[in-house]
């Protein structure tokens, strides 16, 4: 019987009659509800924790009132039991807690009873007539593995069960839709567990003779057969290895099982054997020769066997050793093949050296002899295994490498020390080859950190000295990172195992601090983020663990003052709170606190968050924050809320949420300590303070949130707000999320809720939150929606309100009709939260919900409903495609359909009936039909079949022809105009999201209803769906709407290729070969798009392909398509189409980039690339562009993972050139082959003087540039590349040369680099020789390229040195070619430090006069030269004194040169010159302003900006002595400025360098004058309409001259107005949309505030943007309160307050049907937020006005012309009203931005006029205060009720009439 009957039966008894105890039955009652839940539950940890809840309950009866039972009734219980048991036969753990309850009662009411019910269930297996089912054979293993009582039964049936197991598994095999499915992958796992659990039983079968071997035979023959290939699924064959072993292991003679393992060893080889285990006998014949029979067979007898048989000799042959003999030759050929199973292959070689480590004493006595001597074969052939696959890009085998080269030192490790080998010669040349690898190779580090054990730290850090200095660069690198870490904590393990015992642990922490400090600090304080946030992450952690009193070392050397070192302060503190739980805030005396205020306002994310990491952060959960710690986190939260960065919101949640988890279970042990016996030591007092202190921090956090989600508000503050929010509700509320698996609340949070409700407080769930929520589902971007739904559904009461609800239902109807996607996705999601709160509300189908109450009769109606809709749709798009697209525009219904029914139908089964089916296939055939119609513009071609899809130019010209002819007109004007008209764009928007909405539905419908009920879909449907998307993916070209079916369409071919009937499995390989022949047809289509959708109809059946078979359909496509590409073009094709060729290419990189295919198409890489290749020498250009193309992602590919460090440089991968190799052996000769045919041509006579082109030459030199040096493999085969590389060097194209130059040092073992260069330098000519410029450049860029790698050792260079003296000429104009020049120059800077004086001296003097010597005719690379030689000269501060004392008598084309060096180089930077050079730019800057090229004014101004801020400097320090003519180009700067002269780039610098120079004007008058010129500018460009360079330099501006400017004016009396406006402009610039410019204010504001207070720090740490904000404001009113225009300032940052024009728009906006909406010019402006923190300043302004008189008439001005029109507002605001109940006007108000910052720009001037009321007796004729105050109070409680929430300063300032100040 079903669960749901033995249930009802169940409690139909217990209502009936009670013979329990009352107690006992309720308790039942509840273990039966618990019980419910758990099967009705679809997810596996709520049915999990409703057992474990079940459990309990069934333990709290007592055995009495069990036994009380009647019989029927506890007959029943077990039958429950034992039905729920399998039910849940797919959820392992979920069985064994229902077993526990089966033993429960089997244990202490009646054992007999449980096993008769479970034989019974049992022989209802066994007994069928049936054969086993996936069913049958799931209980089968169930019971076996999961029931105690289960595996009694098997005990007593078990040869009964192993006969139906031997009928059925040959049966299932003979069945092609089973043999690769689930049920012969389960088949086979009972097999195991039987040969497992059940071993004695089985061993009298299969060891002694007897009648009744022959089930067992045939379960041998048929595991077997599956190792052999009959079966294709790999992970099937690899378990079915297991069973066979695990079948040898039953043998209690250790001779018998070794001859049958070594039979089935021989047995997996051809020819076909015959294979022995026992007294069965059973023929083997391999299928296949994939390698996977050889690895399902060594790994499971290394998994099963025992040692005995491990160590059993072949009795037949001369081997001796099962392990050594048998397996390791099986295992070292799988290792070295390169198959797609090399993970596995792996795996067993790990396998095998555990076991030999397991059996190594053995082994020894076996041979008498060493198992590892330094020469024996086995050792070098475990080592060259592991080495050579250490960089494998196949995932996984590196991890198996580094744990087999573990295992292999630890056994010769035992090995030496059993036989006495002290040398251990082994190690030692192991580290001298470790050593050699260059840093940036990965397996270098794990492998070290296997061998320091063995020969100490040092001799590492001895003969590795740079090891910090490699640390450093791999802790910068991305994928280095980890095992680089892993590096740093096993050395300084060792050190401290190696440290004497009787040393104390700060004298520990000393040693250590000796060798790392340094190293640790420069990781802390880097720029580099990644070494940042690596030093601390890991560096940090391992170093406080093992040495914890190092803490004291670090803090002893930062300085929080100076930059960088806040940050390391911040970790170092909270790493150590978390590891050592001591209290991080004694440890710096008082001054801990302070710093900690420094850090939480820094300007820097990174700082504040390690800040607030310190403040939250505890190892023990109980421990409640101090007074102090929630003080400073409830200052910091409001002032991060609108933080840009995605990882710092992520970061502040999951602090606030540690720190919400303290206060939570504080509050709990001190509520559990007040009601338990155990006081812990608290006075009722200061346990009432500890409760009010918690609970009021979290109701305070409960409420911030919601004032920073009105709409208006930054997407920024939004999200945090709902992140903050989810914590609080995570953490602070009783609900369980079962998708969670940590992070539950307390099971007894339930006390702290009720405490807090009983004062009023954590009201979470009030009805205007829930308001604020809802409006936040109509938001602008996605994220806020969903996460505003989630939180509605999952903490929120089950439902609506009822006119919530109705308001909701209309709403969303409105939504789903709108044209705009956006829209349309929030009218779904609306919907979607409206049936999941409130359920379905229709009229229509009232009766069927009274007849049919229930979930499944629900989301039929929803069905019906939303097809209905989409059918309305539908016909509206065929009879008017313009009126759909406008009001009916079909995706919005798809999407609803999508979100609202097939994500939460319980189960479609039950909601899906054939005539919905039918229904649904039909509507979306017909809109696919009819969108792919409109557009192509051809309804008859569409429907034809052709599957060529139109060009764009077709589809614009058939939307166009659609409009003309749907609006009545003739011939549109659209090839005017450059923008698509609003009726074009809305067509085109319906079709394509319509599209791809389709198919993303009909792919999620399909795998739905398959996973439920395979017979609700005919194998017609999906024919019929295998259409629709084969239409939207061949017929359409639209990348949105082929880019999101696609999605859909994966889905379909993987719930078809994972099914067991062929017929289904049919479908999308027929759709593949269909597309594949698509492929190889002509077609007439213009090239575009790259082949369409063609490539990814492909790539989507591949990706659904299982991986863990042998994906013989990517292998038939992958050479179809090989194949296609290769044929030749023909003599008449035609480029402007689409040509099959082409197509097969693209179509192949889509493959290649495809990550649902991943490294599965590594094996084809090699044939891939040399086609790719080949193919660049196609005459047909589209084909050239494929094939690039496809190179490019195929190179990336198969490099694997790039290096992201900047020391590792930007192209290079991990992969050396021998890892490369080994893993693409065909491609060595290949590319040998080019490069040598492209060598061989330039040794040709004249070949060098002739362009001669080989396509090919540049791609390959490219992919080996790419890769990472490495070591010389053994065979060197990799030097055979060096010969033509170095022959390239002489190409005639200068980016060959250079590439070869790169490609010769990634080539080279970096032990040859001495050599190499040394042998370059013999062959650089002399002046009277001849020789080919070509290839003497290409020499000099080999050279350099050879010393920029920085492995040269300098030791070696003393020879080469003295050829490059010697080659001086080449430097000189005795070498006529400028490039050649360079890059002598560059080798020559390179070697500047062994050069000798005497040779820079003179090379300098050529130089010089080189420089100044008038040019004649055009020089290619003359410039280049130019800058080499100025930095190469500049480098010595003599010569660059001279140079650039010449600076007005150079030539244009030097200056420019020089002003461009000193842009964009940083080598100038000696104090002694940085005044010469600002001298010499600022004296001929008139001349440069004067000129006429843009490009040179614009360059010159950079480089002066650069030298006059290069000392980085607050403020940048002016000149002794100014430039005379300074005035004179100020003015032409601000002139420029002002009259708009130039570019926005030119203009940037003029405005930079015009404020660092008007802070050198010495005229007092003359500079107010400019003074006032440059604010006006300031003003005009800070606008959010500028552009973002000229608002990014203003910040700028205001950083360099704003507070000089003010410090010069002292007391003048233009002081105050000036500050004034240059506070307004930071005002501005605060609120920018740009983060730049935010930033730079933000440090303006510091500088200003630093200055004004007078500190004596050089160094100014900048502040956080809000706390800048706040800042300034202070300092305006501190130094401008009185100043005429300040109030008019801080009233321009209110938004209006015109509600009355605001509520007429409102109304008169009906339901929009335009596509696109105005976007604000700057979103991050925050005009609500903005009045909050005005609010104060105003009301500080009303109370000076006694003060001064002038400010009280300004003020008292405002108040009468601004009174009326305040009132007036705010009775408007009166009379809104909204009613009792919620409707869709006040709704739309809700969500309307204008509204909400109208009102809190009127709150905030009602404010402040009810202040000027109350402080100003004369202006009470205005208005009675008292009156204003109550109607405000009034309007504000009425609205916040009604789902309206205010800033809370506003919001305070309102409630108590006298808000603080």
């Amino acid at each position: 019987m079903s669960f749901e009957i033995v249930i009802k039966s169940l409690r139909d008894c217990l209502l009936t009659e009670d013979p329990v105890a009352e107690n006992g039955s309720q308790i039942l009652q509840l273990f039966l509800d618990k019980l419910s839940e758990s099967s009705r539950s679809s997810i596996k940890r709520s049915k999990e924790r409703n057992l474990d809840e079940a459990v309990q309950l069934l333990r709290r009866i007592s055995e009495a009132q069990l036994r009380g039972l009647e019989e029927e009734r506890l007959l029943l219980l077990v039958r429950l039991l034992l039905s729920l048991q399998l039910e849940m036969v797919s959820i392992s753990t979920a069985c064994r807690k229902v077993d526990q309850m089966l033993q429960h009662l089997a244990a202490n009411v009646d054992h007999q009873m449980v096993y008769k019910e479970t034989l019974h269930s049992f022989q209802s297996i066994v007994r069928s007539d049936q054969a086993l089912s996936l069913e049958d054979f799931q209980r089968a293993c169930m019971f076996l593995e999961d029931s105690a009582v289960g595996r009694e039964v098997w005990r007593e049936c078990y040869m009964a069960m192993l006969q139906k197991v031997s009928e059925a598994l040959p049966a299932v095999l003979q069945e092609e839709s089973q043999r690769d499915g689930p049920i012969c992958y389960i088949a086979v796992k009972v097999c195991l567990q039987v040969f497992q659990l059940l071993p004695s039983e089985v061993a009298r079968l299969v060891w002694e003779e007897n009648h009744s071997k022959e089930a067992v035979q045939r379960i041998l023959q048929a595991l077997m057969d599956i190792i052999s290939g009959k079966c294709c699924n790999r992970d099937t064959r690899l378990l079915a290895g297991t069973a066979v072993a695990m079948l040898i292991n039953t043998a209690s003679e250790s001779r018998a099982a070794g001859a049958a393992a070594w039979s089935l060893l021989q047995a997996c080889r051809p020819p076909p054997r015959q294979l022995a285990v026992g007294v069965l006998q059973v023929r083997c014949e391999p299928a296949g020769t994939d390698g996977v029979e050889r690895l399902a067979v060594s790994r499971g007898l290394l998994t099963c066997c025992r040692p005995h048989v491990l160590l059993s000799p072949n009795h037949n042959s001369t081997q001796t050793c099962l392990l050594l003999d048998g397996l390791f030759p099986l295992v070292f050929a799988l290792c070295e093949e390169k198959r797609d199973c090399h993970y596995f292959a792996f795996e067993v070689l790990a396998l095998w050296l555990r076991r030999v480590k397991e059996c190594v004493t053995d082994l020894w006595k076996m041979a008498g002899a060493r198992l590892l001597p330094d020469d024996s074969r086995l050792l070098q052939q475990l080592t060259h295994i592991i080495w050579t696959n250490a960089e494998s890009p196949v995932e996984g085998v590196r991890e198996f490498a580094s744990c087999a080269f573990a295992l292999l030192l630890n056994i010769y490790a035992m090995d030496c020390e059993q036989f006495c080998d002290a040398k251990r010669t082994f190690y030692f040349t192991l580290l001298e080859r470790l050593l050699k690898l260059p840093w940036e190779a990965k397996a270098k580090y794990h492998h070290l950190c296997a061998l320091l054990p063995y020969v100490g730290t040092d001799l590492v850090l001895g003969q590795h000295a740079e090891v910090s200095s490699q640390l450093l660069k791999c802790l910068s690198t991305n994928h280095l990172s980890p095992c680089g870490s892993e590096f740093y904590k096993c050395l300084i393990q060792q050190q401290r195992r190696e440290l004497p015992a009787s040393l104390s642990e700060l004298e520990m922490a000393g040693r250590w601090a000796k060798s790392w400090q340094p190293f640790l600090l420069q990781a802390l304080a880097s720029e580099v983020t990644l070494l940042q946030t690596n030093g601390s992450t890991h560096l940090l952690p391992c170093t406080f663990q093992v040495f914890p009193s190092a803490v004291h070392h670090l803090l002893a050397s930062l300085d929080p003052q100076r930059p960088g070192q806040l940050h390391a302060w911040a970790c170092v503190l909270s790493v150590y709170r978390a590891i050592s739980g001591c209290s991080p805030w004694a440890l710096q005396g008082g001054a801990t606190f302070k710093t900690l205020q420094l850090a939480l306002g820094s300007a820097e994310d990174k700082v504040r968050l390690a800040a607030l990491d310190l403040l939250c952060r505890s190892p023990k959960t109980r421990a409640i924050p101090t007074a102090e710690e929630v003080k400073v986190l409830e200052e910091f939260l409001p002032q991060n809320l609108n933080c840009e960065s995605s990882p710092f919101r992520q970061h502040l949640q999951a602090a606030v949420r540690r720190f919400l988890v303290r206060v939570r279970d504080g509050c709990l042990a001190h509520i559990r300590g007040a009601k338990g016996k155990k006081k812990e030591g608290f006075s009722h007092e200061r346990r009432k303070d500890v409760l009010d202190q918690g609970i009021g921090f979290v109701e305070w956090l409960g409420q911030l949130p919601y004032s920073s989600l009105s709409p208006g508000l930054s997407y920024q503050r939004k999200k945090t707000a709902l992140l903050l929010l989810s914590a609080v509700l995570e953490t602070c509320t009783d609900t369980w999320s079962p998708d969670k698996k940590k992070g539950q609340p307390p099971a007894n949070v339930g006390l702290l809720i009720e405490h807090a409700r009983r004062r009023g407080q954590w009201d979470f769930f009030c009805r205007t939150k829930q308001l604020l929520l809802i409006s936040c589902l109509e938001d602008s971007t996605n994220e806020i929606r969903e996460l505003s739904a989630a939180l509605l559904l999952r903490f929120f009461p089950p439902g609506f309100p009822a006119d919530v609800a109705e308001v909701l239902e209309t709403r969303s109807r409105q939504l789903l009709c709108s044209p705009r996607v956006q829209e349309a996705q929030m009218g779904a999601l609306m919907m979607k939260t409206l049936l999941q709160k409130s359920g379905h509300r229709c009229e229509e189908c009232s009766r069927s919900f009274t007849a049919h109450s229930g979930r499944a009769s629900r989301d039929r109606c929803v069905l019906r409903v939303l097809l209905r809709e989409l059918e309305e749709h539908y016909l509206t798009a065929k009879a008017d495609m313009m009126l759909s697209a406008r009001t009916k525009p079909i995706h919005g219904v798809l999407c609803a359909l999508q979100r609202c029914w097939l994500e939460e139908a319980a189960d479609v089964r039950a909601s899906l009936d054939r005539s919905l089916i039918t229904k649904l296939l039909d509507l979306l055939e017909e809109i696919s039909r009819l969108l792919l119609a409109v557009l192509r513009g051809d309804r008859e071609a569409c429907a034809a079949g052709k599957y060529a899809p139109p060009s764009f130019c077709d589809m614009g010209n058939a939307i166009s022809s659609l409009i003309s002819q749907q609006s009545g007109g003739g011939q549109t004007h659209e090839e005017d105009c450059v923008l698509l008209s609003e009726e074009h764009s809305l067509v085109l928007t319906c079709c394509w999201v319509s599209l791809k909405e389709a198919g993303v539905f009909l792919g999620s419908l399909v795998e739905k209803v398959l996973k439920e009920s395979r017979q609700l879909l005919t194998k017609q449907d999906l024919m019929r769906a295998s259409e629709v998307f084969k239409d939207i993916l061949l017929k359409c070209r639209h990348w949105g709407a082929v880019e999101g079916c696609c999605v859909g369409f994966t889905k379909f071919c993987t719930s078809l290729l994972s099914s067991d009937d062929p017929d289904l499995k049919e479908i999308p390989t027929q759709m593949l070969e269909d597309g594949l022949q698509v492929v190889q047809c002509p077609r007439s289509t213009s090239v575009t798009r790259r082949a369409a959708g063609l490539p990814m109809l492909i790539l989507c059946v591949l990706s659904a392909e299982e991986a863990s078979k042998a994906r013989p359909l990517l292998a038939l496509s992958v050479q179809t398509l090989l194949d296609t590409a290769r044929r030749p073009l023909g003599d008449s094709w035609d480029q402007t189409l689409d040509l099959p060729q082409v197509c097969a290419v693209h179509t192949l990189q889509a493959l290649v980039r495809g990550a649902g295919l991943g490294a599965a198409v590594l094996p084809f890489a090699p044939a891939v690339a040399i086609l790719s290749l080949t193919l660049l020498s196609s005459p047909c250009w589209a084909m050239r562009n494929a094939a690039l193309q496809l190179y490019s992602s195929l190179c990336s590919r198969m490099l694997g993972q790039r290096s992201s460090g900047a020391e590792a440089g930007p192209s290079q991968h991990s992969m050396s050139p021998a890892a490369f190799f080994f893993h693409y052996p065909t491609l060595q000769p290949f590319l040998l082959g080019e490069l040598r045919g492209a060598a061989q041509h330039l040794q040709k006579p004249g070949a060098g003087a002739t362009l001669h082109l080989q396509p090919s030459l540049y791609p390959i030199l490219t992919l080996l540039a790419q890769l990472q040096p490495g070591v010389q493999d053994s065979s060197e085969t990799q030097l055979d590349f060096l010969p033509p590389i170095l022959q390239l060097s002489a190409s005639p194209v200068y980016s060959v040369r250079a590439m070869a130059s790169r490609a010769l040092v990634a080539m080279t073992p970096p032990s040859g680099y001495a050599d190499l260069f040394l042998q370059l330098t013999s062959k650089l000519p002399g002046p009277q020789d001849s020789c080919c410029h070509n290839r003497l450049h290409g020499q000099l860029l080999q050279m350099r390229a050879l010393l920029d790698s920085g492995s040269v050792p300098s030791d070696d260079l003393r020879e080469a040195v003295g050829r490059i003296q010697a080659s001086v000429w080449l430097g000189t104009t005795a070498q006529r070619c400028p490039l050649v020049r360079a890059v002598y120059l560059s080798v020559v800077d390179s070697l500047r430090r062994p050069c000798c004086e005497t040779f820079l001296l003179q090379l300098s003097g050529r130089l010089m006069h080189d420089l100044h010597a008038p040019q004649h005719g055009l020089q290619i690379g003359l410039s280049s030269f130019h800058q080499q030689a100025l930095g190469f000269l500049c480098a010595d501060p003599k010569w660059a004194r001279q140079i650039w004392g010449d600076f007005s008598a150079a030539s244009p084309e030097l200056r420019l040169s020089l002003v461009t060096w000193l842009r964009d180089k940083r080598g100038w930077r000696q104090t002694d010159m940085k005044d010469v050079i600002q001298r010499v730019l600022q004296s001929s800057l008139k001349e440069a302003l004067l000129g006429d090229s843009v490009d040179y004014r614009t360059t010159y101004l950079a480089a002066l900006v650069a030298v006059m801020t290069d000392d980085g400097s607050a403020v940048p320090q002016p000149l002794s002595s100014p430039e005379p003519r300074l005035p004179e180009c100020l003015h032409l700067l601000l002139q420029d400025l002002e009259v708009q002269n130039g570019g926005p780039e030119f203009l940037s610098q003029a405005l930079y360098a015009a404020s660092l120079l008007l802070c050198q004007l010495r005229n007092s008058s003359l500079k107010t004058s400019m003074l006032q010129r440059w604010c006006g500018i300031l003003k005009c460009q800070r606008a959010p309409e500028a552009p973002e360079i000229l608002r990014v330099v203003c910040s700028e501006a205001l950083c360099a001259a704003g507070v000089p400017l003010i410090s010069s004016l002292g007391e003048h009396g233009s002081l105050p107005a000036i500050m004034m406006r240059l506070i307004d402009t930071g005002l501005h610039l605060l609120q920018d949309q740009s983060q730049q410019a935010r930033q730079k204010a933000a440090r303006f504001a510091s500088l200003l505030h630093h200055s004004r207070r007078g500190d004596q720090q050089s160094s100014v740490c900048a502040m956080q943007v809000n706390r800048a904000l706040q800042l300034l404001l202070d300092l305006l009113l501190q130094e401008c309160w009185d100043t005429p225009g300040t109030l008019e300032l801080l009233l321009s940052h209110l938004p209006r307050a015109d509600l009355r024009s605001v509520l007429r728009e409102a109304a008169a906006t009906g339901g929009s049907s335009s596509l696109y909406e105005q976007d604000e010019v700057n979103v991050f402006a925050e005009p609500s937020i903005m009045s909050a923190h005005i609010l104060p300043y105003l009301l500080q302004m009303a109370e000076k006005s006694s003060q001064s008189s002038a400010l009280e008439q300004t003020l008292t001005a405002w108040a009468e012309e601004n009174a009326a029109q305040v009132l007036d507002n705010l009775t408007a605001c009166e009379q809104l009203q909204p009613a009792e109940t919620l409707t869709s006007a006040w709704l739309a108000l809700l969500v309307d931005p204008r509204f909400h910052s109208t009102l809190c720009g009127l709150f905030t001037r009602a404010a402040f006029l009810l202040h000027l009321l109350k402080t100003s007796a004369c202006l009470r004729h205005l208005c009675d205060p008292l009156s204003l105050q109550t109607r405000l109070q009034a309007v504000c409680s009425l609205l916040s009720q009604n789902g309206l929430h205010f800033p809370p300063a506003l919001t305070a300032a309102v409630a108590a009439g006298e808000p603080p100040l």
